[in-house]
């Protein structure tokens, strides 16, 4: 995935005491504590210094183990992964806010929608919105200095659910994920008019609220298994001056737990390794890009009125 913008310069860039036209790239790691071979990576990636901050999965097993090793680790750069899937046919999570069918938050197995397009069509609104503030108060609850709130599958890239997950990270203090696109890019990525117009609109509004946004998702699929050092600089090179961009990966260690559960191990593995070479942070580097986590975007994020 590279959801690309070619709009003005990021004015968050200048706000972080950049130059306009600097490049920045923020290294994020997605679904930590989703199992232990995710947490694992993550605390290894994090003492190299291969990586910027990353986001947790609060529904899942290793939250616990995620939050004690992040109070222990208080300057480690940690979102809360909303999450409202559960994609693995044998390793399912649910709802920590209720267990009521009527919610539209599960599925028949009471575990969530194996799909974004299931949460987003099926979810009843208020209940998300109670789920997504009840994570992120379990994540703050538990000790994590959590910096900002993004998402699992994307599944709050819905017009039913975005401005919940939006107004609960700004009233916890946290960045929101927030995308900087035009009409044309939002009406490529999703297809629908109404959406697209939709998306538009509610970035406009948190432009001029001042809330930092991203130019550029980036991440290569998880079903690429050949090349994957080689495609990942390639796409980490398309962040254009002015822009900022948002590298997703998942690395995991290669354990019995990870192949078990799933069937894009190897992938998961390949970006554990080339995080942990540090070959991609010189690459970035080398090049004069600027190199962030979440925590300074937070940072410029304005206080809830």
């Amino acid at each position: 995935m590279d959801i690309d913008t070619k709009i003005a310069a990021n004015p968050a860039i200048e706000r972080l005491g950049f130059e306009a036209n600097d490049r920045v790239v923020i290294l994020h790691v997605d679904d930590v504590g989703m199992c232990g071979a995710s947490l694992d990576a993550f605390v290894d990636l994090w003492a190299r210094k291969a990586v910027t901050c990353g986001s947790v999965m609060v529904p899942c097993p290793w939250f616990r183990a995620t939050a004690a090793w992040a109070r222990a680790n208080p300057d480690a750069d940690l979102g809360v992964h909303a999450t409202l899937t559960s994609e693995w046919p044998g390793y399912r999570w649910g709802p920590v806010s209720t267990r009521d069918p009527a919610s539209g938050l599960m599925d028949s197995e009471r575990a969530f929608h194996r799909t974004s397009e299931d949460a987003g069509a099926l979810a009843d609104p208020v209940a998300a919105s109670v789920e997504l503030r009840m994570q992120i108060a379990m994540a703050l609850e538990a000790g994590i200095a959590a910096t900002h709130l993004d998402t699992h599958m994307g599944s709050v890239m819905h017009p039913r659910l975005y401005i919940a997950f939006v107004t609960a990270a700004l009233d916890a203090g946290l960045l929101p994920f927030a995308l900087r696109l035009d009409e044309g890019q939002w009406s490529r990525m999703l297809n629908d008019k109404a959406a697209s117009d939709f998306f538009v609109a509610a970035g406009r509004d948190l432009e001029q609220r001042n809330v930092p946004m991203l130019d550029r998702v980036l991440q290569l699929s998880l079903s690429i298994e050949d090349d994957r050092a080689a495609r990942t600089r390639e796409m980490v090179d398309k962040v254009g001056p002015g822009q900022i961009g948002y590298a997703l990966f998942h690395p995991a260690l290669d354990t019995a737990e990870l192949r078990a559960i799933c069937p894009d191990w190897r992938s998961r593995v390949s970006d554990y390794e080339l995080l942990a070479s540090g070959e991609l942070r010189r690459h970035l580097e080398d090049q004069g890009v600027k190199v962030i986590g979440c925590r300074e975007l937070q940072a410029l994020t304005p206080a809830r009125p």
